[in-house]
């Protein structure tokens, strides 16, 4: 019984609806014979053997069609044509045992003369049983299919709303907080105007990020203004040891990007290259087109391969990990995100395609190499 729970509900319906047509046909086929062929109650009874091992036949082609499916197209057809002529064979072996054996033909000579007698107009009816079974399973693991996709997209969608909150919490995050909040506390002593500039940009930040979670995609110039602010922000923590540059090209402003995904590379290229380092140094930010590709490269001057905490991608911190993932989930593996390192600082880059682009226009393979 517990191997019949495991069977989803729609195969059960299916094996119960296909039995069902053929025990009316069987029984309708059964009565013409029984009334107006030959009246004999045997009749009945060799319909009533045929029906039940058809029954257990279809269980059989469902298993294996199901086997064959794990294979190419050509293997299928094959593999059904086989099935096509072993199940006549069979089949039309019972029919014969049920009707001449049962009547004292038993020799082989009898059976060949009857299976030849079937190749007629009784074939069709145990091909059609074969193929109607075939069929029924072909549609129904189409529309599982299509259901399978639908529900990939509705746990994609769910998983990009958790990966959203789960983004909000790690870099919009407390130690973040606090320490604007006690930059604020010393300005207000220091320069109150400058105090109530860094109350309006974190405001702007935490209104943003946000704001982030109803919107799928924001036009580039917004998130660089939020970047902006963000790296204002950090600045008054550092002072004069943090500096920021950026080369944008104009052409790039209006395209659409995932919210929030540009300030996991700085605050890693802060966190792990500028902030540990005596002097300092420069974040640089560059985006650039090349036709319908965008090209994204955050690239600091900080400790590189000298920092206690290396910048992989994926094992760096949620931040990062998330921006990997949100890449590839919006844009295709191909935006993944690639680091590279040394003693001099590392580069963080990206490219995506903007599918709004009207010139077909590709990188060359010069460029696809850099990019990599």
């Amino acid at each position: 019984m517990k191997a019949l729970d495991r069977i989803p509900k729609i195969w059960k319906q299916a094996y119960g609806l296909i039995c069902l047509w053929y025990f009316i046909n069987f029984t309708l086929s059964a009565l013409v014979e029984w009334n107006f062929v030959n009246p004999a109650a045997y009749v009945l009874w060799n319909a009533l053997f045929l029906y039940e091992a058809l029954c257990v036949y279809i269980v059989l082609i469902f298993l294996w069609s199901h086997w064959l499916s794990d294979f190419k197209i050509v293997v299928q057809v094959i593999g059904h044509a086989f099935g096509l002529v072993f199940f006549f064979l069979t089949m039309g072996t019972l029919s014969y045992f049920f009707t001449d054996y049962m009547d004292g033909l038993i020799y082989f000579d009898h059976w060949k003369e009857y299976m030849l007698g079937l190749l007629s107009w009784d074939a069709l009816r145990f091909h059609d049983q074969y193929i109607i079974t075939v069929g029924v399973y072909y549609v129904i693991r189409y529309f599982q299919g299509l259901q399978k996709q639908e529900q990939e997209k509705s746990e994609l969608t769910i998983r990009n709303r958790e990966m959203q909150i789960s983004l909000l919490k790690s870099q919009i995050n407390p130690h973040f907080l606090f320490n604007t909040l006690n930059s604020i506390s010393t300005l207000v002593h220091s320069s109150k105007e400058q105090a109530r500039k860094l109350i309006t940009q974190l405001s702007d930040v935490f209104r943003y990020a946000l704001d982030a979670h109803s919107e799928q995609m924001v036009g580039l110039s917004k998130e660089i203004e939020f970047l902006e602010n963000y790296v204002r922000i950090q600045q008054v923590r550092f002072d004069d040891r943090l500096r920021f540059e950026r080369d944008i090209d104009p052409t790039c402003l209006n395209i659409q990007v995932p919210p929030m995904i540009l300030q996991p590379l700085v605050e890693n290229s802060i966190k792990y290259g500028i902030g540990p380092k005596p002097e300092g140094g420069t974040i640089s930010l560059t985006v650039r087109r090349s036709g319908s590709i965008i090209f994204f490269e955050v690239k600091d001057n900080g400790l590189g391969t000298g920092a206690n905490k290396v910048m992989d991608g994926s094992s760096s911190g949620i931040g990062m990990a998330n921006t990997d993932m949100r890449l590839k989930s919006h844009f295709g593996s191909q935006s993944k995100l690639r680091v590279r390192a040394n003693e001099n600082g590392y580069v963080v880059s990206f490219y995506i395609q903007d599918k709004d682009y009207t010139i077909t226009s590709k990188l060359s393979a010069k460029e696809l190499t850099t990019y990599e």
